[in-house]
């Protein structure tokens, strides 16, 4: 007699499921650039909340394409970050290995809520960086929450971003020109770009088999109760497997979504700003970018983006976008 066969309950890509160690997110990798001018390839914001908006279907394999479809569109407030620091990598045999770095002379007073800035400023700093050969070149920067309107905070975050295209020299030159000042969203990407977006998921705490696996509900004639799993395993071997469905944290993991579009990256936020601002954020008050569909995390959630290390389609120029939601998220 033949038995019964389907997959195990739930994606064991990542396991164990506990909680992520930080709220900012860690990007473990980062795609190889051949463009022939240096590059920043990651960038950061704050996510907003969803709206709605028209748009040209861009898809070429869609039943739509060419045609007016309304799709779920998200916004991420991205406001300038500061370039505080310059970090250099050479590879070896067990990874990359820290060559040096060097840091502004002028650095933000919430800086010092994040991590201790050194006292002593050394003006031989950059020559010994540039008399050094390193294989990666990095740039350190750090948010500015208290200039958004939604994030109820005013430490920083502070986190690396790599420079890439081109050769080591001129990536070297390119992040000392941006040591000390300013860097806003359009000098990451363009609209019609796809992005890898980087962020922890909604918390939602301690839960049992059915919500954290999906599981099927156990016959209404079971002698104890329906919202369990039928069996732990077998006799042998003498422990529970990794793979038996159980209660337990869910929710609040790092998660990686691939291939996002940008819609658009704008400037004027009286543009999407809804009547009475969106649910649990406020008024956007910065750039912003709005994404074709969902990310993850919550509102207000740490939002990373870096180059897609996985498109290898067509690039979309533009997208266009004829209308935007602005009707208030309250309710009727």
């Amino acid at each position: 007699m033949s038995h019964a066969h389907h997959p195990n309950r739930g994606s064991h890509g990542f396991w164990p499921r506990k909680r992520a160690k930080r709220e900012t997110p860690k990007v473990r990798r980062w795609p190889a650039s051949n463009d022939d001018q240096p590059k920043i390839q990651g960038f950061v914001g704050y996510k907003v909340g969803m709206t709605h908006g028209f748009i040209v279907d861009y898809r070429k394999r869609s039943t739509t394409s060419g045609m007016e479809v309304v799709v779920p569109v998200t916004v991420v407030e991205t406001p300038p970050v500061m370039v505080c620091g310059i970090r250099l990598y050479s590879n070896s045999e067990n990874g990359l290995q820290t060559l040096g770095e060097v840091w502004a002379e002028k650095q933000d007073k919430h800086l010092e809520r994040r991590i201790s800035l050194p006292k002593e400023k050394k003006a031989k700093d950059m020559e010994e960086l540039s008399c050094k050969d390193p294989d990666d070149v990095r740039i350190l920067v750090h948010t500015k929450p208290a200039q958004v309107t939604g994030i109820p905070k005013k430490k920083p975050e502070i986190m690396e971003l790599r420079i890439g295209g081109s050769s080591i020299d001129k990536r070297l030159d390119y992040a000392m020109g941006l040591l000390g000042k300013e860097m806003r969203v359009n000098e990451f990407t363009q609209e019609g770009a796809m992005v890898d977006v980087l962020a922890v998921t909604k918390g939602k705490g301690f839960q049992g088999h059915v919500k954290r696996f999906g599981v099927k509900l156990l016959s209404h004639k079971n002698s104890k109760h329906r919202r369990m799993i039928g069996t732990l395993g077998p006799w042998h071997p003498a422990f529970v497997l990794s793979t038996v469905p159980q209660a337990g944290q869910t929710g609040y993991h790092q998660r990686t979504e691939y291939n996002k579009r940008i819609l658009k990256i704008g400037k004027n936020p009286d543009e999407i700003n809804p009547k009475g601002g969106f649910l649990h954020y406020g008024l956007v008050r910065n750039d912003y970018v709005l994404f074709h569909g969902s990310i993850p995390g919550p509102t207000k959630r740490l939002i990373r983006m870096r180059d897609a290390i996985r498109f290898k389609r067509d690039k979309v120029s533009t997208v266009e976008l004829s209308y935007i939601s602005t009707q208030s998220k309250q309710g009727a």
